[in-house]
């Protein structure tokens, strides 16, 4: 059941004609997925944001790790959409991927509805979504679930690199188990096939000329996914002739709630700056 909140919303100077949790737009397998939403006022259509969060595949939900992006995407006109997707270790590997397209589908579906402009539709994701961003935005689908833009918060994506030290040494079942381990459904990181697989699912392995534009915001201190990845994604993308940018957060750790300090908040307005270039206003 829908849950409808008040409409003529205001937020950072915005005025919002209306805002709604928990609504489904995908019932995989007889599991629900829910998204909230909120739709500036006016007549539209607007530039909207599909926004999907971490939590290192097996937690989090659409209202964890990625609230700072709410304000800044209102007060910059866009509508947003935050999404569920279903979890390891019940859901492996590609069951998140296809849940943020069927996300950007219905989203598209619902356009006329919720004035959404479907030219003009960026995927936002931190961490293990930013990492399901990337996929999607290098790999989607079918044409159906390509999206104008990708913006990808300090995201995995190149699962070797990310798992190098963890494979060099055994696997420690007294330790808890990483959520990628059971994203991708090994037992160890011994397991026959492991490489090979952590190669293939690799955002920074599937780069190629037909991906949107991508902007990295990384910090440089992060103690999780290494700042490196997203430059050297990057670059690699440049390689393949697509645009692509990269916003650092100096002395930043895992996580934008963790960038309270004055100087590392430039990524708001630098990003929003990126989106209005690559979107337009």
């Amino acid at each position: 059941m829908c849950r409808m909140i008040v409409a003529a919303v205001v937020l950072a100077g915005m005025a919002y004609a209306a805002e709604q949790n928990d609504v489904e737009f995908a019932r995989p397998g007889g599991f629900p997925l829910t998204l909230d939403y909120r739709i500036p006022d006016g007549d539209g259509p607007f530039p909207t944001a599909i926004i999907v969060h971490g939590g290192g595949w097996a937690h989090g939900n659409k209202r964890m790790y990625v609230t700072p992006l709410f304000d800044v995407l209102a007060g910059a006109g866009y509508s947003w959409f935050t999404i569920n997707y279903r979890l390891a270790p019940a859901y492996q590997f590609p069951a998140a991927v296809e849940d943020v397209e069927s996300a950007v589908r219905w989203v598209k579906a619902n356009a006329a509805k919720y004035k959404v402009d479907t030219s003009r539709i960026v995927l936002l994701g931190e961490s293990a979504g930013g990492y399901l961003v990337a996929y999607v935005g290098a790999h989607p689908s079918s044409s159906d679930a390509r999206v104008r833009a990708v913006v990808d918060f300090y995201g995995p994506n190149d699962l070797l690199i990310e798992t190098e030290k963890l494979r060099s040494v055994p696997f420690d079942p007294a330790k808890p188990r990483p959520g990628l381990l059971d994203f991708l459904g090994f037992h160890t990181w011994q397991d026959a096939g492991a490489v090979q697989k952590l190669h293939d699912t690799s955002p920074a392995n599937l780069v190629n000329k037909d991906m949107p534009p991508f902007l990295f915001i990384h910090g440089t201190a992060d103690e999780v996914v290494p700042y490196e990845q997203s430059p050297n994604m990057c670059a690699a993308m440049k390689k393949a002739g697509v645009r692509c940018d990269v916003i650092a957060v100096e002395g930043g750790h895992h996580g934008m709630e963790n960038w309270k300090d004055a100087a590392m908040t430039h990524w708001k307005a630098d990003m929003v700056a990126w989106l209005r270039r690559t979107l337009g206003k």
